[in-house]
């Protein structure tokens, strides 16, 4: 049976909605948050937003040349932006590599990884590479990226966007993540984007709801688990460490977290950007995590208006 969700109507028409398709979501969504307009924002269309690649363009100059289509600059990222269109094929910047298709939230972690040029950076769970361009202009194409991601069929689309962004210090593997724990202290900076439930995605997708299950949740908190403590072993002392999921779930996100504090030395650090999200859970569902993951950014989609994101920023001392 469809339902058809309409994203202005009645709140308690979105609840219902939710609860025919998939009422062991929503008894989930209800622990953790639950509030009318999380409900609202949760089937509210996203705001289409890009990066400006600086490998290829300055921003000023992009920000100039499409001036007619954007529509607002996000806050924390100087070179994001909000357009009023998604057709990308109309648009010959995004063609040619000068601007990438990124939501907004999406844009956080490599911001939040102090990269430099000449560092040695490891992105665990690269593809389709967003970030990874990202975190190459952040290092002006100087020094390696090492981008892996651990199945055959995303490699070339990850290979695609490294070459139409200009992305020249991109060494791509395939591997599961974990086994990149033996490299220990080799890399100066580790991005854990890790493979999720993808709760926070309805936004973008209805079919997420549909298929979200919570049995799902218990592997891949496992998997999370496994990836963030490789990327801890695999970075030097004094080296940044980003987690980061675009799901809603606990147990994938201050669990993993609190995982590698109970089981390392691992340092958490406060994520001081101008983007406002909600407190982070210390207590879920019979569960007690570190006090210090607080200081993680748990944005749900109400909180700016973005698709449900976590990040959390670890130091090894």
């Amino acid at each position: 049976m469809k339902v058809y969700i309409d994203p202005e109507g009645d709140v308690e028409e979105i609840r219902g909605a939710f609860r025919i398709i998939n009422p062991e979501l929503y008894e989930r969504l209800l622990k953790i948050d639950g509030s009318d307009d999380f409900f609202r924002y949760m089937v509210k269309p996203l705001k289409v937003s890009v990066r400006v690649n600086t490998l290829k363009a300055e921003v000023e100059d992009v920000q100039e040349n499409l001036r007619e289509i954007i529509v607002g600059k996000v806050p924390w990222c100087k070179e994001g932006f909000y357009i009023s269109t998604n057709e990308f094929s109309k648009i010959p910047e995004h063609q040619l590599g000068i601007i990438f298709s990124q939501e907004a939230a999406s844009m956080i972690p490599p911001v939040v990884m102090e990269l430099q040029p000449g560092m040695t950076v490891l992105d665990i769970a690269a593809s389709p590479g967003a970030k990874t361009t990202q975190i190459a202009q952040y290092m002006r194409n100087d020094g390696c990226i090492v981008a892996n991601d651990v199945k055959h069929s995303r490699i070339n689309i990850l290979i695609s966007n490294l070459q139409r962004c200009g992305v020249l210090i991109g060494k791509v593997t395939v591997k599961d993540g974990r086994y990149f724990g033996r490299f220990r202290d080799k890399f100066d900076a580790a991005l854990v984007d890790a493979p999720c439930s993808n709760m926070g995605m309805i936004r973008k997708n209805y079919k997420n709801i549909r298929l979200w299950k919570l049995r799902d949740c218990y592997g891949l908190s496992k998997l999370q688990k496994g990836l963030l403590m490789a990327a801890y072993k695999s970075v030097k002392p004094g080296g940044v460490v980003v987690y980061s999921t675009c799901t809603l779930e606990p147990m994938e996100n201050e669990e993993v977290v609190d995982y590698l504090l109970k089981n390392t030395d691992a340092e958490i650090e406060e994520i001081k950007l101008p983007v406002k999200g909600v407190k982070p859970f210390t207590e879920f569902d019979g569960k007690e995590y570190s006090k210090e993951v607080r200081k993680c950014l748990r944005l749900h989609p109400q909180s700016s208006d973005t698709e449900g994101f976590f990040v959390a920023k670890l130091r090894k001392p």
